[in-house]
């Protein structure tokens, strides 16, 4: 999915929370953020999750995002990626497969 991007808070703004990681999995992390730090890597992933859990995060997708689509028919309410139309449960639609690997709903092909 892609990264929500968050302002930017000041660490004097921030609370210091310790947490247990595998060394692997520290590395693997170091490894991935490159020159953004891993710690900011990791906040970058815990809003993501909380902002997708909450349901208030709305990707954004252009049409160049889409890899491929496919028919599909509504099970219930959703709104199309591209242009916020409304979906209503039971209509057709697409399911769009983007170059994250996000499979999303589409009111048209793009």
């Amino acid at each position: 999915m892609r990264t929500a991007t968050q302002a930017k808070t000041s660490t004097t703004d921030m609370e210091v929370t310790s947490i247990r990681l595998e060394r692997t999995l520290k590395e693997k992390l170091k490894d991935l953020s490159g020159n953004q730090g891993y710690q900011s890597l990791i906040r970058d992933i815990l809003w993501n999750y909380v902002n997708q859990k909450s349901g208030d995060y709305r990707p954004k997708f252009t049409p160049t995002d889409i890899r491929a689509t496919v028919q599909a028919i509504a099970q219930k309410d959703e709104s199309c990626v591209l242009t916020g139309k409304l979906i209503q449960a039971g209509d057709d639609m697409f399911l769009g497969f983007t170059i994250h690997g996000d499979l999303v709903p589409l009111s048209q092909i793009p």
